[in-house]
């Protein structure tokens, strides 16, 4: 492991928070931090590392994974639910919160920092072809099923992935772009992309919320006993199953390990589904998988 990196992040995170409890950042400045992240960082991440990347049975079998997850996500939320009560709110936020982890901001330097290099390829394959279309999806459908919104098309769908940067980016990288491009191209995508963990780690802290929601404490508890342990423990049942190479497997495990997605959390804080329990289980589960992540990362190892 990276330790280095990883104490990079640690120390991002509580920059941010410390930032954010002082009030020295005007309001918006995490969100800006993130669109800087999203057309900058990471679609030069993706040139970086995608370029490398050899298609074949391994690339589909990373996509499937998160696809099977988002599966096992509905059923036990559906299940816990029903036996604890929730209400429509609750079941929304764990219906987007669970399936979809933070495999961008946080999964890619943390794959680095834990795994190496090698692994980065198959933490994109994983986020783009899968985090970020089931957001596309499914994350729509929840929006507009429990919080009144519009009702998803396929043309909308398809006009958000044709703009979505990192995507775009994913696509050039497996056509056109060279394993090796020159060395000025390489160099300044590296400088770039080595922005990512410092930049995308301050916004996460800017934006961290750990306020324990009482009344939620079940919710909340389902939400984080399933995201950090169960679905990896299925998705690791799944590489096996699927006899990935080890870095892929390891990649997507810790992937499938990473803590609820900011935006989706913050889709449904917008959409006023059950925010207190949105904000929390982003905030608490980056938190815990701080120390969840790396343990994932050792098991496999």
């Amino acid at each position: 492991m990276a330790v280095d990196a990883f104490v990079l992040v640690l120390v991002m995170l509580a920059v941010g928070k410390l930032a954010a409890r002082l009030a020295r950042f005007p309001a918006g400045a995490a969100e800006t931090l993130n669109l800087f992240v999203l057309y900058v960082c990471l679609p030069a991440s993706v040139l970086r590392y995608a370029s490398k990347l050899e298609l074949g049975f391994e690339v589909v079998g990373i996509a499937l994974v998160p696809w099977a997850i988002l599966g096992a996500s509905i059923a036990a939320v559906s299940l816990a639910a029903r036996l604890f009560a929730m209400d429509d709110g609750r079941r929304a936020v764990l219906l987007l919160c669970v399936p979809l982890g933070n495999t961008s901001f946080l999964g890619y330097p943390l794959t680095r920092a834990l795994l190496g290099d090698a692994a980065v390829p198959s933490a994109v394959i994983y986020d783009q072809f899968g985090s970020f279309l089931v957001l596309a999806t499914w994350g729509l459908w929840v929006l507009a099923r429990y919080g009144g919104g519009e009702r998803p098309t396929i043309r909308g769908i398809a006009r958000r992935l044709v703009r979505f940067p990192p995507l775009l980016a994913l696509l050039v990288a497996l056509t056109v772009m060279p394993a090796e491009p020159p060395a000025l191209v390489a160099g300044a995508l590296a400088r770039v992309s080595d922005a990512l963990l410092p930049v995308a780690g301050f916004a996460v802290g800017l934006t961290l919320e750990l306020r324990l929601p009482r009344d939620e404490f079940a919710a909340l508890a389902v939400g984080l006993l399933l995201k950090l342990l169960l679905l990896p423990v299925l998705a690791l049942g799944l590489v096996i199953a699927l006899q990935l190479p080890a870095v892929q497997a390891d990649a997507v495990v810790l992937e499938s390990a990473m803590p609820p997605m900011i935006t989706a959390g913050a889709l449904a804080i917008s959409a006023r589904l059950a925010p207190r329990l949105a904000a929390a289980l982003v905030g608490y589960g980056t938190i815990i998988s701080l120390a969840s992540v790396p343990l994932w990362a050792w098991l496999l190892g």
